[in-house]
Protein backbone atom coordinates (compact mmCIF):
# COMPACT_ATOMS: atom_id res chain seq x y z
CA UNK A 1 0.00 0.00 0.00
CA UNK A 2 2.87 2.31 0.94
CA UNK A 3 4.63 1.56 -2.35
CA UNK A 4 1.55 2.37 -4.42
CA UNK A 5 1.01 5.56 -2.46
CA UNK A 6 4.64 6.60 -3.11
CA UNK A 7 4.28 5.94 -6.84
CA UNK A 8 1.03 7.97 -6.93
CA UNK A 9 2.68 10.84 -5.10
CA UNK A 10 5.64 10.81 -7.51
CA UNK A 11 3.29 10.77 -10.49
CA UNK A 12 1.23 13.58 -9.03
CA UNK A 13 4.39 15.60 -8.38
CA UNK A 14 5.53 15.14 -11.98
CA UNK A 15 2.11 16.13 -13.30
CA UNK A 16 2.11 19.17 -11.04
CA UNK A 17 5.49 20.31 -12.34
CA UNK A 18 4.37 19.94 -15.95
CA UNK A 19 1.22 21.94 -15.22
CA UNK A 20 3.20 24.73 -13.57
CA UNK A 21 5.68 24.84 -16.46
CA UNK A 22 2.81 24.88 -18.95
CA UNK A 23 1.12 27.71 -17.08
CA UNK A 24 4.39 29.67 -16.99
CA UNK A 25 4.86 29.09 -20.71
CA UNK A 26 1.37 30.43 -21.45
CA UNK A 27 1.90 33.48 -19.24
CA UNK A 28 5.18 34.29 -21.01
CA UNK A 29 3.49 33.90 -24.38
CA UNK A 30 0.71 36.25 -23.28
CA UNK A 31 3.29 38.79 -22.07
CA UNK A 32 4.91 38.81 -25.49
CA UNK A 33 1.50 39.04 -27.18
CA UNK A 34 0.62 42.08 -25.10
CA UNK A 35 3.96 43.78 -25.70
CA UNK A 36 4.30 46.48 -28.33
CA UNK A 37 7.81 46.97 -29.67
CA UNK A 38 7.95 49.90 -32.13
CA UNK A 39 9.20 48.82 -35.54
CA UNK A 40 9.25 45.10 -34.74
CA UNK A 41 5.73 44.53 -36.10
CA UNK A 42 7.13 45.00 -39.61
CA UNK A 43 10.59 43.45 -39.22
CA UNK A 44 10.04 40.26 -37.22
CA UNK A 45 7.18 38.74 -39.28
CA UNK A 46 9.26 39.23 -42.45
CA UNK A 47 12.32 37.74 -40.79
CA UNK A 48 10.29 34.75 -39.60
CA UNK A 49 9.00 34.11 -43.13
CA UNK A 50 12.51 34.48 -44.56
CA UNK A 51 13.63 31.60 -42.32
CA UNK A 52 10.95 29.23 -43.69
CA UNK A 53 12.56 26.02 -44.94
CA UNK A 54 15.93 27.43 -43.78
CA UNK A 55 16.09 29.67 -46.87
CA UNK A 56 17.60 32.51 -44.84
CA UNK A 57 20.44 30.30 -43.64
CA UNK A 58 21.01 28.86 -47.11
CA UNK A 59 21.43 32.43 -48.38
CA UNK A 60 23.85 33.29 -45.59
CA UNK A 61 25.81 30.09 -46.27
CA UNK A 62 25.99 31.03 -49.95
CA UNK A 63 27.34 34.45 -49.05
CA UNK A 64 30.00 32.94 -46.78
CA UNK A 65 31.05 30.48 -49.48
CA UNK A 66 31.33 33.23 -52.10
CA UNK A 67 33.95 35.05 -50.02
CA UNK A 68 36.41 32.37 -51.20
CA UNK A 69 37.97 32.19 -47.74
CA UNK A 70 38.55 28.73 -46.31
CA UNK A 71 37.17 29.52 -42.85
CA UNK A 72 34.03 31.02 -44.33
CA UNK A 73 33.47 28.00 -46.59
CA UNK A 74 33.95 25.70 -43.65
CA UNK A 75 31.50 27.75 -41.60
CA UNK A 76 28.91 27.55 -44.38
CA UNK A 77 29.36 23.81 -44.79
CA UNK A 78 29.20 23.11 -41.06
CA UNK A 79 26.11 25.30 -40.73
CA UNK A 80 24.20 23.43 -43.43
CA UNK A 81 25.32 20.08 -42.00
CA UNK A 82 24.02 21.11 -38.56
CA UNK A 83 20.64 22.06 -40.03
CA UNK A 84 20.44 18.75 -41.91
CA UNK A 85 20.88 16.98 -38.57
CA UNK A 86 18.56 19.17 -36.49
CA UNK A 87 15.59 19.34 -38.88
CA UNK A 88 14.70 15.63 -39.07
CA UNK A 89 15.11 15.25 -35.30
CA UNK A 90 12.68 18.11 -34.66
CA UNK A 91 10.14 17.42 -37.40
CA UNK A 92 10.15 13.63 -37.58
CA UNK A 93 10.75 12.80 -33.92
CA UNK A 94 10.16 15.75 -31.57
CA UNK A 95 6.89 17.08 -32.97
CA UNK A 96 5.40 13.60 -33.34
CA UNK A 97 6.43 12.53 -29.84
CA UNK A 98 4.98 15.54 -27.99
CA UNK A 99 2.11 16.58 -30.31
CA UNK A 100 1.66 19.92 -28.56
CA UNK A 101 -1.05 22.19 -29.94
CA UNK A 102 -0.16 25.64 -31.26
CA UNK A 103 -0.82 28.66 -29.01
CA UNK A 104 -4.28 30.19 -28.93
CA UNK A 105 -4.42 33.31 -31.10
CA UNK A 106 -7.51 34.76 -29.44
CA UNK A 107 -6.89 38.49 -28.92
CA UNK A 108 -3.46 38.18 -30.57
CA UNK A 109 -2.47 41.34 -32.55
CA UNK A 110 -3.44 40.60 -36.16
CA UNK A 111 -0.83 42.98 -37.57
CA UNK A 112 2.00 40.67 -36.61
CA UNK A 113 0.27 37.29 -36.62
CA UNK A 114 2.22 34.77 -38.66
CA UNK A 115 0.88 31.95 -40.78
CA UNK A 116 0.01 29.17 -38.35
CA UNK A 117 1.65 25.92 -39.53
CA UNK A 118 -0.36 22.72 -39.53
CA UNK A 119 2.37 20.80 -37.67
CA UNK A 120 2.65 20.47 -33.90
CA UNK A 121 4.19 23.23 -31.83
CA UNK A 122 6.89 21.55 -29.73
CA UNK A 123 9.79 21.92 -30.41
CA UNK A 124 10.27 24.87 -32.76
CA UNK A 125 11.85 23.83 -36.05
CA UNK A 126 12.76 27.40 -37.03
CA UNK A 127 14.56 27.87 -33.71
CA UNK A 128 16.39 24.57 -34.06
CA UNK A 129 17.66 25.47 -37.53
CA UNK A 130 18.63 28.99 -36.46
CA UNK A 131 20.53 27.79 -33.39
CA UNK A 132 22.16 24.95 -35.32
CA UNK A 133 23.42 27.26 -38.05
CA UNK A 134 24.60 30.02 -35.70
CA UNK A 135 26.42 27.61 -33.39
CA UNK A 136 28.08 25.85 -36.31
CA UNK A 137 29.24 29.16 -37.78
CA UNK A 138 30.63 30.17 -34.37
CA UNK A 139 32.72 26.97 -34.35
CA UNK A 140 34.52 28.09 -37.53
CA UNK A 141 34.18 31.81 -38.21
CA UNK A 142 35.72 34.82 -36.44
CA UNK A 143 33.62 36.86 -34.02
CA UNK A 144 32.95 39.63 -36.56
CA UNK A 145 31.00 37.07 -38.62
CA UNK A 146 29.68 34.76 -35.89
CA UNK A 147 28.15 37.54 -33.75
CA UNK A 148 25.89 39.02 -36.48
CA UNK A 149 24.77 35.52 -37.45
CA UNK A 150 23.99 34.76 -33.80
CA UNK A 151 22.00 38.01 -33.48
CA UNK A 152 19.99 37.11 -36.58
CA UNK A 153 19.37 33.61 -35.19
CA UNK A 154 18.22 35.06 -31.87
CA UNK A 155 15.86 37.40 -33.71
CA UNK A 156 14.39 34.48 -35.66
CA UNK A 157 13.84 32.54 -32.43
CA UNK A 158 12.11 35.51 -30.78
CA UNK A 159 10.04 36.13 -33.91
CA UNK A 160 8.43 32.72 -33.56
CA UNK A 161 6.87 33.83 -30.26
CA UNK A 162 6.27 37.42 -31.37
CA UNK A 163 4.28 36.24 -34.42
CA UNK A 164 2.15 33.90 -32.32
CA UNK A 165 3.16 30.53 -33.74
CA UNK A 166 5.14 29.13 -30.79
CA UNK A 167 5.29 29.18 -27.02
CA UNK A 168 8.61 30.29 -25.46
CA UNK A 169 9.18 26.71 -24.28
CA UNK A 170 8.97 25.47 -27.87
CA UNK A 171 11.67 27.93 -28.86
CA UNK A 172 13.96 27.02 -25.94
CA UNK A 173 13.67 23.31 -26.73
CA UNK A 174 14.34 23.90 -30.43
CA UNK A 175 17.34 26.06 -29.59
CA UNK A 176 18.79 23.35 -27.35
CA UNK A 177 18.37 20.73 -30.07
CA UNK A 178 19.98 23.03 -32.63
CA UNK A 179 23.02 23.70 -30.47
CA UNK A 180 23.38 19.96 -29.84
CA UNK A 181 23.20 19.20 -33.57
CA UNK A 182 25.94 21.74 -34.27
CA UNK A 183 28.18 20.17 -31.64
CA UNK A 184 27.54 16.69 -33.09
CA UNK A 185 28.98 17.92 -36.41
CA UNK A 186 32.36 18.05 -34.66
CA UNK A 187 32.23 14.24 -34.58
CA UNK A 188 31.10 13.92 -38.20
CA UNK A 189 33.49 16.55 -39.51
CA UNK A 190 36.30 17.37 -37.09
CA UNK A 191 37.54 20.91 -37.13
CA UNK A 192 40.58 22.34 -35.42
CA UNK A 193 41.02 19.18 -33.36
CA UNK A 194 42.88 17.43 -36.20
CA UNK A 195 45.50 20.14 -36.62
CA UNK A 196 48.28 18.56 -34.63
CA UNK A 197 51.45 19.23 -36.63
CA UNK A 198 52.19 15.62 -35.82
CA UNK A 199 55.80 14.61 -35.46
CA UNK A 200 57.67 12.99 -38.34
CA UNK A 201 61.24 11.70 -38.59
CA UNK A 202 63.42 14.72 -39.37
CA UNK A 203 65.60 14.51 -42.48
CA UNK A 204 68.24 16.83 -43.92
CA UNK A 205 66.54 20.07 -45.05
CA UNK A 206 66.50 20.95 -48.74
CA UNK A 207 68.32 24.28 -49.11
CA UNK A 208 68.61 24.62 -52.90
CA UNK A 209 64.92 24.81 -53.79
CA UNK A 210 63.76 27.57 -56.11
CA UNK A 211 61.46 29.85 -54.04
CA UNK A 212 59.13 30.31 -57.02
CA UNK A 213 58.70 26.59 -57.63
CA UNK A 214 61.12 25.65 -60.42
CA UNK A 215 61.24 21.82 -60.45
CA UNK A 216 57.84 21.44 -58.77
CA UNK A 217 55.15 19.57 -60.70
CA UNK A 218 51.77 20.24 -59.14
CA UNK A 219 48.86 17.92 -59.98
CA UNK A 220 45.49 19.54 -59.24
CA UNK A 221 42.47 17.26 -59.04
CA UNK A 222 39.61 19.44 -60.27
CA UNK A 223 37.23 16.65 -59.27
CA UNK A 224 38.00 17.18 -55.58
CA UNK A 225 35.23 19.78 -55.64
CA UNK A 226 36.25 22.30 -53.02
CA UNK A 227 37.31 25.30 -55.09
CA UNK A 228 37.36 25.75 -58.89
CA UNK A 229 40.17 28.32 -58.48
CA UNK A 230 42.67 25.92 -56.88
CA UNK A 231 44.90 25.65 -59.98
CA UNK A 232 45.08 29.44 -60.33
CA UNK A 233 45.94 29.78 -56.64
CA UNK A 234 48.75 27.22 -56.99
CA UNK A 235 50.17 29.09 -60.00
CA UNK A 236 50.08 32.33 -58.03
CA UNK A 237 51.80 30.79 -54.99
CA UNK A 238 54.47 28.97 -57.06
CA UNK A 239 54.69 30.82 -60.39
CA UNK A 240 57.48 28.66 -61.89
CA UNK A 241 55.88 25.34 -61.01
CA UNK A 242 54.38 23.16 -63.72
CA UNK A 243 50.67 22.79 -62.97
CA UNK A 244 48.80 19.75 -64.31
CA UNK A 245 45.02 19.81 -64.02
CA UNK A 246 43.02 16.57 -64.02
CA UNK A 247 39.29 16.31 -64.61
CA UNK A 248 36.72 13.75 -63.40
CA UNK A 249 36.96 10.59 -65.46
CA UNK A 250 40.70 10.85 -66.13
CA UNK A 251 43.13 8.26 -64.78
CA UNK A 252 44.42 10.26 -61.83
CA UNK A 253 46.99 7.65 -60.83
CA UNK A 254 48.61 7.65 -64.26
CA UNK A 255 48.76 11.45 -64.34
CA UNK A 256 50.42 11.46 -60.94
CA UNK A 257 52.99 8.83 -61.90
CA UNK A 258 53.81 10.69 -65.10
CA UNK A 259 54.25 13.93 -63.13
CA UNK A 260 56.44 12.24 -60.51
CA UNK A 261 58.84 10.98 -63.21
CA UNK A 262 59.95 14.51 -64.12
CA UNK A 263 59.42 16.26 -60.78
CA UNK A 264 61.95 17.22 -58.18
CA UNK A 265 59.01 17.86 -55.86
CA UNK A 266 55.54 16.40 -56.46
CA UNK A 267 52.80 18.74 -55.25
CA UNK A 268 49.31 17.26 -55.03
CA UNK A 269 46.17 19.37 -54.64
CA UNK A 270 43.03 17.51 -53.68
CA UNK A 271 41.37 15.66 -50.84
CA UNK A 272 42.63 12.69 -48.84
CA UNK A 273 41.81 10.20 -51.60
CA UNK A 274 43.87 12.23 -54.09
CA UNK A 275 46.65 12.59 -51.53
CA UNK A 276 47.09 8.86 -51.00
CA UNK A 277 47.40 8.37 -54.78
CA UNK A 278 50.01 11.12 -54.79
CA UNK A 279 51.87 9.47 -51.92
CA UNK A 280 52.07 6.21 -53.83
CA UNK A 281 53.43 7.98 -56.94
CA UNK A 282 55.95 9.97 -54.87
CA UNK A 283 57.25 6.83 -53.14
CA UNK A 284 57.56 4.90 -56.41
CA UNK A 285 59.73 7.65 -57.94
CA UNK A 286 61.63 8.70 -54.83
CA UNK A 287 60.52 12.34 -54.68
CA UNK A 288 59.13 14.32 -51.72
CA UNK A 289 55.41 15.06 -51.55
CA UNK A 290 54.04 18.57 -51.03
CA UNK A 291 50.41 18.26 -49.79
CA UNK A 292 48.16 21.09 -51.00
CA UNK A 293 44.80 20.98 -49.17
CA UNK A 294 41.95 21.26 -51.67
CA UNK A 295 39.37 18.70 -50.52
CA UNK A 296 36.59 18.57 -47.96
CA UNK A 297 38.44 17.10 -44.98
CA UNK A 298 42.18 17.25 -45.78
CA UNK A 299 43.03 15.18 -42.69
CA UNK A 300 46.58 14.36 -43.79
CA UNK A 301 47.58 17.91 -44.75
CA UNK A 302 46.00 19.37 -41.63
CA UNK A 303 47.69 16.81 -39.41
CA UNK A 304 50.97 18.18 -40.75
CA UNK A 305 49.79 21.72 -39.96
CA UNK A 306 48.98 22.76 -43.56
CA UNK A 307 45.53 24.32 -43.96
CA UNK A 308 45.85 26.58 -47.00
CA UNK A 309 47.62 26.76 -50.35
CA UNK A 310 49.73 29.62 -49.00
CA UNK A 311 50.82 27.49 -46.03
CA UNK A 312 51.74 24.68 -48.42
CA UNK A 313 53.91 27.07 -50.44
CA UNK A 314 55.55 28.33 -47.23
CA UNK A 315 56.27 24.73 -46.17
CA UNK A 316 57.93 24.13 -49.54
CA UNK A 317 60.10 27.25 -49.24
CA UNK A 318 61.17 26.26 -45.71
CA UNK A 319 62.76 23.11 -47.16
CA UNK A 320 61.77 21.11 -44.08
CA UNK A 321 61.07 17.51 -45.07
CA UNK A 322 60.12 14.68 -42.72
CA UNK A 323 59.78 10.94 -43.23
CA UNK A 324 56.39 9.51 -42.27
CA UNK A 325 54.73 6.11 -42.21
CA UNK A 326 52.09 4.90 -44.61
CA UNK A 327 49.63 2.12 -44.01
CA UNK A 328 48.87 -0.61 -46.53
CA UNK A 329 45.66 -2.56 -47.05
CA UNK A 330 45.25 -5.19 -49.74
CA UNK A 331 48.34 -3.78 -51.45
CA UNK A 332 47.05 -0.19 -51.50
CA UNK A 333 48.41 2.77 -49.56
CA UNK A 334 46.50 4.72 -46.93
CA UNK A 335 47.69 7.82 -45.08
CA UNK A 336 44.97 8.20 -42.44
CA UNK A 337 42.57 5.31 -41.92
CA UNK A 338 41.22 2.12 -43.42
CA UNK A 339 38.03 0.36 -42.36
CA UNK A 340 35.71 -2.58 -42.90
CA UNK A 341 32.01 -2.78 -42.03
CA UNK A 342 29.46 0.03 -41.59
CA UNK A 343 31.68 2.86 -42.77
CA UNK A 344 32.39 1.55 -46.31
CA UNK A 345 28.64 1.00 -46.74
CA UNK A 346 27.90 4.61 -45.66
CA UNK A 347 30.53 5.95 -48.10
CA UNK A 348 29.04 3.90 -50.96
CA UNK A 349 25.55 5.23 -50.28
CA UNK A 350 26.79 8.80 -49.89
CA UNK A 351 28.56 8.67 -53.26
CA UNK A 352 25.39 7.41 -54.93
CA UNK A 353 23.42 10.46 -53.81
CA UNK A 354 25.88 13.32 -53.35
CA UNK A 355 25.85 14.49 -56.98
CA UNK A 356 22.07 14.95 -56.75
CA UNK A 357 21.61 16.43 -53.27
CA UNK A 358 25.08 17.45 -52.08
CA UNK A 359 27.65 15.70 -49.88
CA UNK A 360 26.29 16.50 -46.42
CA UNK A 361 22.61 15.72 -47.08
CA UNK A 362 23.81 12.55 -48.82
CA UNK A 363 25.86 11.60 -45.74
CA UNK A 364 22.86 12.06 -43.44
CA UNK A 365 20.65 10.07 -45.81
CA UNK A 366 23.26 7.30 -46.02
CA UNK A 367 23.38 6.97 -42.24
CA UNK A 368 19.59 6.87 -42.11
CA UNK A 369 19.66 4.10 -44.71
CA UNK A 370 21.94 2.05 -42.47
CA UNK A 371 19.45 2.39 -39.61
CA UNK A 372 16.26 1.82 -41.61
CA UNK A 373 17.28 -1.32 -43.48
CA UNK A 374 18.35 -4.63 -42.13
CA UNK A 375 22.15 -4.60 -41.91
CA UNK A 376 23.91 -7.41 -40.15
CA UNK A 377 27.41 -7.49 -38.74
CA UNK A 378 30.05 -9.08 -40.95
CA UNK A 379 31.30 -12.57 -40.22
CA UNK A 380 35.07 -12.10 -40.19
CA UNK A 381 38.15 -13.97 -39.05
CA UNK A 382 40.47 -11.37 -37.48
CA UNK A 383 43.99 -12.68 -36.81
CA UNK A 384 42.61 -16.21 -36.63
CA UNK A 385 39.63 -15.45 -34.36
CA UNK A 386 36.09 -15.60 -35.74
CA UNK A 387 34.07 -12.50 -34.89
CA UNK A 388 30.83 -10.72 -35.83
CA UNK A 389 32.02 -7.21 -36.66
CA UNK A 390 30.11 -3.95 -37.12
CA UNK A 391 33.20 -1.88 -37.78
CA UNK A 392 36.95 -2.55 -37.96
CA UNK A 393 39.09 0.60 -37.98
CA UNK A 394 42.84 0.75 -38.66
CA UNK A 395 44.71 4.02 -38.25
CA UNK A 396 48.08 4.84 -39.77
CA UNK A 397 49.92 5.50 -36.46
CA UNK A 398 48.33 5.86 -33.03
CA UNK A 399 45.32 8.12 -32.67
CA UNK A 400 44.27 9.89 -29.50
CA UNK A 401 40.97 9.25 -27.69
CA UNK A 402 38.93 6.09 -27.35
CA UNK A 403 36.30 5.02 -29.86
CA UNK A 404 35.95 4.08 -33.52
CA UNK A 405 36.02 7.65 -34.88
CA UNK A 406 39.23 9.28 -33.55
CA UNK A 407 40.65 12.33 -35.30
CA UNK A 408 44.00 13.40 -33.85
CA UNK A 409 47.52 11.96 -34.09
CA UNK A 410 50.65 13.28 -32.42
CA UNK A 411 53.06 11.15 -34.47
CA UNK A 412 53.26 9.99 -38.07
CA UNK A 413 56.26 7.69 -37.67
CA UNK A 414 55.58 5.30 -34.77
CA UNK A 415 55.53 2.09 -36.88
CA UNK A 416 52.14 0.84 -35.64
CA UNK A 417 48.58 0.39 -36.80
CA UNK A 418 45.95 1.69 -34.38
CA UNK A 419 43.25 -1.00 -34.55
CA UNK A 420 39.77 -0.52 -33.10
CA UNK A 421 36.93 -2.97 -33.47
CA UNK A 422 33.22 -2.77 -32.68
CA UNK A 423 31.72 -6.25 -32.50
CA UNK A 424 28.23 -7.68 -32.05
CA UNK A 425 28.62 -9.67 -28.85
CA UNK A 426 25.10 -11.04 -28.52
CA UNK A 427 23.09 -8.59 -30.66
CA UNK A 428 24.39 -5.04 -30.70
CA UNK A 429 21.65 -2.94 -32.31
CA UNK A 430 22.45 -1.08 -35.52
CA UNK A 431 21.46 2.22 -33.91
CA UNK A 432 23.93 1.75 -31.09
CA UNK A 433 26.66 0.76 -33.54
CA UNK A 434 26.03 3.88 -35.63
CA UNK A 435 25.87 6.17 -32.59
CA UNK A 436 29.13 4.66 -31.34
CA UNK A 437 30.72 5.36 -34.72
CA UNK A 438 29.64 9.00 -34.57
CA UNK A 439 30.02 9.56 -30.84
CA UNK A 440 33.45 8.12 -30.24
CA UNK A 441 33.78 5.97 -27.13
CA UNK A 442 30.29 6.53 -25.76
CA UNK A 443 28.52 3.35 -24.72
CA UNK A 444 30.93 0.89 -26.30
CA UNK A 445 31.65 -1.30 -23.21
CA UNK A 446 32.58 -4.90 -23.95
CA UNK A 447 31.68 -4.59 -27.63
CA UNK A 448 34.70 -2.37 -28.25
CA UNK A 449 38.29 -3.60 -28.55
CA UNK A 450 41.41 -1.55 -29.20
CA UNK A 451 45.02 -2.60 -29.74
CA UNK A 452 48.15 -1.72 -31.72
CA UNK A 453 50.12 -3.93 -34.08
CA UNK A 454 52.27 -3.74 -37.18
CA UNK A 455 50.13 -6.16 -39.19
CA UNK A 456 46.59 -7.54 -39.24
CA UNK A 457 45.03 -10.34 -41.28
CA UNK A 458 41.29 -10.39 -42.03
CA UNK A 459 39.28 -13.04 -43.90
CA UNK A 460 35.58 -13.18 -44.77
CA UNK A 461 34.39 -16.80 -44.57
CA UNK A 462 30.76 -15.63 -44.68
CA UNK A 463 31.12 -14.24 -48.22
CA UNK A 464 30.72 -16.90 -50.97
CA UNK A 465 33.59 -15.34 -52.94
CA UNK A 466 35.62 -14.39 -49.89
CA UNK A 467 35.56 -10.71 -50.89
CA UNK A 468 35.72 -7.82 -48.44
CA UNK A 469 34.42 -4.27 -48.98
CA UNK A 470 37.03 -1.79 -47.75
CA UNK A 471 37.45 1.94 -47.30
CA UNK A 472 40.78 3.78 -47.24
CA UNK A 473 41.05 7.52 -46.74
CA UNK A 474 37.36 7.91 -47.57
CA UNK A 475 37.35 5.86 -50.79
CA UNK A 476 35.94 2.35 -51.16
CA UNK A 477 36.95 -0.75 -53.11
CA UNK A 478 36.47 -4.51 -52.98
CA UNK A 479 39.38 -6.90 -52.49
CA UNK A 480 39.61 -10.70 -52.48
CA UNK A 481 40.25 -12.12 -49.05
CA UNK A 482 42.15 -12.69 -46.96
CA UNK A 483 43.20 -9.05 -46.63
CA UNK A 484 46.44 -8.07 -44.93
CA UNK A 485 46.90 -4.67 -43.30
CA UNK A 486 50.45 -3.58 -42.66
CA UNK A 487 52.89 -0.70 -42.25
CA UNK A 488 55.60 0.85 -44.38
CA UNK A 489 57.53 2.82 -41.77
CA UNK A 490 59.11 6.16 -42.72
CA UNK A 491 58.83 5.54 -46.46
CA UNK A 492 57.17 8.80 -47.53
CA UNK A 493 59.08 12.10 -47.58
CA UNK A 494 56.72 15.02 -47.08
CA UNK A 495 57.05 18.77 -46.61
CA UNK A 496 55.77 20.35 -43.44
CA UNK A 497 55.84 23.90 -42.01
CA UNK A 498 58.96 24.94 -40.15
CA UNK A 499 58.53 24.91 -36.37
Amino acid sequence: MGTNEGMWNASSSGTGIRKRLGALDRRLFRSVADAHLPGFDHVLPRLSRAADNSLLWAAVAGGLALTGRRRMRRAATRGLLAISLASPVVNLLGKQAFARARPSIVDFPLARLGKIPSSHSFPSGHSASAAAFATAVALEAPARVAVPVAVAAGAVCFSRVYTGVHYPGDVLAGTALGVTAALVTKRLWPGQTVIGEARGATTAPLHDLDPEGEGVVAVVNNGAGRDPCTAAAVRKALPRAEVVETEPGEDLMERLKDAAKRARVLAVAGGDGTMNCGAQAAMEHGVPLLPVPAGTFDHFARTLGIETIEEAAAAYRSGQVVAVDVGEIAGRVFLNTASIGIYPFVVDRREEWENKIGKWPALVLAMADVLMHERRPLELVVDGVRRRVWLLFAGNCAYESRGVAPTRRNRLEDGVLDIRMLTAAGRLPRLRAMLSTIGGGAGLSRHYTQWRADTLRVAAPGDPRGEIRLARDGETFTAPGPVVLGKRPRTLLVFRPST
